[in-house]
């Protein structure tokens, strides 16, 4: 028998000789007069004295962190999953019953404590116990100390254990829940609408992704899990929705890495009557707006960098960009007319070490060129805009060029965070585009956009000049508390299963 066998048979015994005590093995509640948290941020600065004076008395439930046994006295420290409270036991202080069931007790029990509030003779906020109730056992033993990043596939799988000790994790989420909270605050004060659209579709659009297939058994029909609510949203535009936006989330069936998880979180919001610039300007506001609203700075701190998030963000035009790097590291001159031309731009792309398939045009060449070249050195905050038109088939053409469109994408950190565009409008350009994407799809672009008639219809009733981003929350919300991985801001990320 492991050492962890012995354990969980101890605290089994434990267990049953509190039932046999006639302790309610699973009481229904515990009324009880603060939270921890609240407790000790309304009274945890008080004197000795003044404690002593005011007699003031309390009423909590935690977790066991932590026991300690002096002779006639014992330590218990309590937690609510954020702040900590010691609690003093004395047997001449607690009904017979409850002295007997505290000596039961293990590391990682959840109970309920009541008495009067003072300070140790070593200064430290403590309850003087006068009742303890037993709410839950914890069969598991608990590490007693956490390491971290070491065991990191066990803190993943396990997410309940990680966030009971290591109260780090737990600080996380709370930067995830004000952040979303300061999007929405963001959106709903400029006049959007916060909408719903469907996760499941009769076609995945919205974006070059491949998805996830399920079926309806009523309608016999296969169903793909959301990639993008895209054109959902701006069929409401068309609908007359002027702004809307919605906090969504997505399933793409590709990668997994420290940036990409199956299942993910995304912002999109829509404005009639605004273009790419105008978007631009917005998502500045936002980045700064989230950023100060949840960690009261205008400046976020990454890995090693300190960030500054200072209006207006660097710009880069995409094929200028990457021809002035492509230039430094050949040694040579390389034009963005030399990025327009497929045999030009396949030969410069090899020579650089950069994957293209047979397929690939010159836009798409241009844009892995840009991506490997750029990409992780974009870590203060940096529009990249002016794409090729072949990898944006929802994007507008600029007027005085067709092979590109009014799009941009956000980097910070070194890596993407936000994608929008000046909305493609035209419904005859817009089945062109999809054509063009079946063709790359029929050459085994698996991740090329299907054709979906019911939107080119929508179109023919006008879409009005409409400005739309996507904003990856996942990802603002590593930047904005320092996590290197995707799945560290995800409170259960997809696991391979593991063989037990």
């Amino acid at each position: 028998m492991s050492h962890q066998d012995v354990q969980i048979a101890q605290r089994r015994a434990n267990f049953e000789a509190l039932v046999a005590l006639g302790v309610a093995p699973y009481p229904s509640g515990f009324a009880r007069t603060h939270r921890i948290t609240d407790l000790v941020a309304e009274h945890g600065d008080r004197a000795a004295g003044d404690l002593e004076q005011a007699h003031v008395t309390a009423a909590v439930a935690g977790r066991i962190l932590g026991v300690r046994s002096f002779g006639k006295a014992s330590f218990l420290v309590l937690t609510d999953g954020v702040a900590r409270v010691q609690v003093y036991i004395r047997q001449d202080a607690l009904p017979e019953r409850d002295f007997a069931a505290f000596r039961l007790l293990d590391y990682g029990d959840i109970i309920g404590v009541s008495g009067r509030l003072f300070r140790t003779r070593t200064n430290e906020f403590s309850i003087w116990a006068s009742g303890l109730e037993f709410l839950a056992k914890c069969f598991v033993p608990l590490p007693e100390k956490w390491h971290g990043l070491q065991d990191v596939e066990l803190r993943y799988r396990q997410r309940y254990l990680d966030l009971i000790v290591n109260p780090d994790v737990r600080r996380v989420f709370e930067v995830r829940s004000r952040a979303v909270a300061a999007i929405r605050e963001f959106y709903l004060a400029r006049g959007f609408l916060e909408v719903e659209t469907p996760m499941m579709q009769p076609l995945a659009g919205g974006a070059l992704a491949r998805p996830f297939v399920t079926h309806h058994n009523a309608l016999d029909m296969d169903l793909f899990l959301r990639i993008a609510p895209e054109l959902y949203l701006k069929r409401l535009v068309v609908g007359g929705m002027e702004r809307v936006f919605e906090i969504n989330r997505n399933f793409r069936n590709e990668g997994i890495s420290t940036q990409h998880n199956p299942e993910f979180t995304m912002l999109e919001s829509y404005e009639a009557y605004a273009d790419y610039n105008d978007v631009m300007a917005m998502i500045e506001e936002l980045i700064v707006h989230v950023a100060t609203a949840t960690l009261g700075v205008g400046e976020l701190e990454f890995g090693d960098c300190r960030i500054a998030l200072g209006r207006p963000f660097r710009r880069l035009s995409l094929r200028e960009a990457a021809a002035e790097r492509a230039s430094e590291r050949l040694g040579e001159l390389v034009s963005p007319s030399d990025l327009r031309v497929a045999d030009r731009a396949t030969r410069i792309a090899r020579r650089l070490d950069v994957g293209v398939e047979a397929s690939d045009g010159p836009g798409k060449v241009a844009t892995k060129v840009f991506e490997a070249l750029w990409q992780e050195s974009l870590v203060e905050p940096t529009y990249v805009y002016d794409f090729p038109t072949e990898v944006s088939p929802l994007s507008k053409q600029r007027p005085d060029d067709p092979d590109t469109v009014e799009r941009f994408e956000l980097y910070i950190g070194g890596f993407e965070v936000a994608n929008g565009f000046s909305e493609l409008n035209d419904p005859e350009e817009q089945r062109r585009r999809f054509e063009d994407q079946l063709r790359q799809r029929q050459a085994g672009d698996a991740e090329a956009h299907a054709m979906d008639l019911d939107y080119l219809w929508a179109l023919q009733h006008g879409l009005p000049p409409t400005g739309g981003v996507g904003v990856g929350i996942d990802r603002l919300v590593m930047l904005l508390s320092g996590c290197p991985s995707i799945r560290d801001v995800i409170l259960f990320p997809l696991m391979r299963p593991r063989a037990e």
